[in-house]
C-alpha cells in the first residue's frame, strides 16, 4: 500500500518535471526573440527625467492600446515607470528595472530607449551613480512618524 502511493506520487513529479522543462524551453526561445527585437529597434536619445515611480500599469498614463497588450496577470503589479520630455514632448516610458535605480529625478540622461521601454541610461555630463536610499526598520518608521507629530 505504502509503496502504491510512493510510486503514484514520483511518476506524477516526474511528469510535472517534463512539462516545466518544456514550458520554461519555450519562454527562453520567445525572451529571446524580444531581446532580439528590442536590440533591432532601440535608438540613443537624450531626455531629461521629470519623475519616476513604480505604479501599477493602468495608473501610469501608457496609451490604451499598449495596457491591453499587457497579460492580465501582468496588469496588477507595479512597473518601474519614467516620466520625460525627448525632444519637444513629454512622454510615459517602461524602464529596465536595472536602469531604474540609475535614472536621477529632475537631470538631463543620455538614455537607450526601444519604442517606449528604456533599456540603459547614461550621464551627459558625468557618470551616474545609484540612488538607493536607506531602507529603515519599523521602529525608526514609526519614531519619525511621532517625531513629525510633535512637531
Amino acid at each position: 500500500m505504502f509503496w502504491n502511493v510512493l510510486i503514484v506520487i514520483l511518476i506524477v513529479l516526474v511528469v510535472a518535471f517534463i512539462v516545466l522543462y518544456f514550458l520554461g524551453r519555450k519562454a527562453q526561445k520567445k525572451q529571446a526573440i524580444q531581446q532580439e527585437q528590442i536590440e533591432a529597434a532601440k535608438q540613443t536619445v537624450s531626455m531629461l527625467v521629470i519623475d519616476k515611480k513604480k505604479m501599477k500599469i493602468k495608473e501610469s498614463g501608457l496609451p490604451q492600446m499598449v495596457i491591453d497588450q499587457t497579460p492580465k496577470l501582468m496588469r496588477g503589479s507595479k512597473l518601474p515607470i519614467v516620466k520625460a520630455k525627448v525632444g519637444p514632448r513629454i512622454m510615459t516610458l517602461v524602464c529596465d528595472p536595472k536602469a531604474f535605480d540609475l535614472i536621477p529625478v529632475k537631470k538631463e540622461v543620455k538614455a537607450v530607449i526601444s519604442g517606449i521601454y528604456i533599456v540603459d541610461v547614461k550621464g551627459v555630463r558625468k557618470p551616474l551613480q545609484v540612488q538607493t536610499p536607506e531602507k529603515q526598520g519599523f521602529f525608526k518608521r514609526m519614531k519619525s512618524k511621532f517625531s513629525k507629530k510633535k512637531k
